[in-house]
């Protein structure tokens, strides 16, 4: 780990996080991190336990003249998104995330950074270890596989939390306060097909879709970015209406919550359409990249000979794979209607295999809208019933339903104000799926705020964290905690 990292000020918050980056923690893979924070807590002589799905809850009593306050809850997740750039050498099951700084950020070499939710966590940390900073008593919830399924927030039973207000820090804007996000569900539709023998006089060709910036498939989902599945689609389509194209292979993203930056088809055509395919290929792909030159500047589309498959998709259920995916929604669905800039309801298709008889395509659909969310998940299962796939939909969570009479948002307000001359925060609702909607179905009576400082490209190897920004939010945490209204 280098030294840089750990001399960034707040030194107590940045050594926390290099502590926690040692530790492998991807999504479903989190019994290391696990140990590793209740033998943190455990060290400090705090009452410190796990309950029965593996989240970690420490407790820390109020500071001398703050035993009057209301409890609080301080959150965030200990997992994290594990996704690296393909020609990054790095296992996340047994290596420590490797961070470097650039200017004012702090940057992961190949992969994600982690501080989603990282930073939030080390917060956390850096209270529980404190001696000389005033809060009320604290319950520290450390909930698990929060990317990937919301598992740890889901099954957290009412009646273990003491705490009256709770402390989302999994916010990725430092103007912003959160108090409000969307629920998701998983849609996933699967397959088989019967595998034809590859025709004679046939050519071989792998198409390589690379180079996106990928991301938050909430958070980014509508700033124009490229989904590598689409663009494959596309091309894979005008290949077969064209010229007769048959998929052998298709490898398409990785995870339901990032936007997909690669995917990978082996395919044949026939050798008489040799020319004219790479032809017409090389013409879509100049108007691919045309039209995303502005957002995916580093957009890589490349169709090279290989070696001939043995064994290609029958042509009925390939071209209602092709039909399906270019008639299932990916991106925004609809905007909010009551909160401005606020994207509603949206898809990503995430996830597209084909390989020896099994199709698979998932995708990760959100909004702050029950029935919105439904009738997009909906939409989607349509498109791929229609062509015989049996659609299931799975870990569906709610959103949190904004409440702008919130004591705490009043606290909160005018200490950002104080704190930065007079500027008002953003009082918002994200497009992501933050734990406070799911917490609150049995938790109805908790207070619920969401902040966090600024982290950009989530999700991706890009993922960066601003230093000057932890500072500003270190500073705030500070004096939220010092001004936790008393119980009634």
């Amino acid at each position: 780990m280098s030294q840089e990292i750990r001399n960034l000020e707040p030194k107590v918050l940045w050594n926390k996080f290099a502590d926690l980056n040692e530790v492998p923690r991807p999504s479903k893979k989190e019994e290391r991190v696990i140990e590793f924070m209740k033998n943190f807590g455990n060290s400090l002589g705090l009452e410190t336990f796990e309950d029965e799905i593996r989240n970690v809850i420490i407790r820390k009593p109020a500071t001398a003249g703050m035993e009057n306050r209301k409890t609080i809850v301080m959150q965030g997740h200990l997992d994290m998104v594990h996704q690296k750039n393909n020609d990054t050498d790095f296992d996340f099951l047994t290596q420590g995330i490797q961070m470097y700084v650039d200017g004012d950020w702090v940057k992961a070499k190949g992969t994600t950074l982690g501080a989603d939710n990282g930073l939030g966590v080390a917060a956390i940390m850096a209270i529980l270890e404190s001696k000389d900073i005033p809060h009320p008593a604290i319950d520290a919830l450390f909930t698990i596989d929060e990317e990937t399924g919301m598992t740890g927030a889901l099954n957290l039973k009412g009646g273990v939390l003491k705490g009256e207000i709770l402390l989302n820090l999994d916010t990725e804007e430092d103007d912003e306060i959160d108090i409000g996000c969307a629920g998701g569900i998983d849609v996933t539709a699967n397959r088989s097909y019967n595998e034809e023998e590859t025709p004679e006089d046939s050519v071989g060709y792998t198409i390589t879709v690379k180079g996106l910036n990928g991301g938050h498939s909430g958070m980014d989902i509508h700033k124009g970015l490229g989904n590598a599945n689409k663009i494959m689609n596309r091309l894979l389509f005008d290949g077969f209406e064209n010229f007769g194209l048959q998929i052998a292979e298709i490898n398409g993203g990785s995870l339901r919550n990032a936007i997909p930056r690669e995917s990978v088809a082996k395919v044949i055509v026939a050798g008489m359409y040799d020319e004219a395919f790479v032809f017409d290929m090389q013409e879509i792909i100049n108007d691919i990249k045309a039209e995303y030159k502005t957002m995916e500047p580093n957009l890589t589309i490349e169709i090279v000979k290989s070696d001939l498959p043995s064994k290609v998709m029958d042509l009925g259920v390939q071209e209602g794979l092709l039909r399906s995916l270019y008639a299932a929604h990916n991106g925004v669905y609809r905007m909010s209607p009551d909160m401005e800039d606020l994207v509603e309801t949206s898809n990503n298709i995430a996830r597209v295999v084909v390989a020896a008889g099994e199709i698979s395509i998932q995708n990760l659909t959100r909004s702050s809208v029950e029935s919105s969310k439904m009738d997009l998940a909906n939409a989607l299962r349509s498109a791929y019933e229609l062509f015989g796939c049996e659609v299931t939909f799975a870990g569906s969570y709610p959103g949190w339903t904004p409440n702008v009479n919130s004591e705490i948002l009043d606290i909160l307000v005018p200490i950002y104000e104080k704190q930065n001359n007079g500027e008002k925060p953003k009082v918002v609702a994200c497009h992501a799926g933050l734990e406070c909607g799911i917490l609150g179905t049995n938790y109805p009576e908790m207070d619920m705020i969401s902040f966090g400082p600024t982290i950009h490209g989530a999700h991706s190897p890009d993922e960066r964290a601003s230093i000057k920004s932890s500072q500003k939010f270190w500073k705030f945490l500070l004096e939220i905690l010092a001004n936790i209204p008393e119980r009634k």
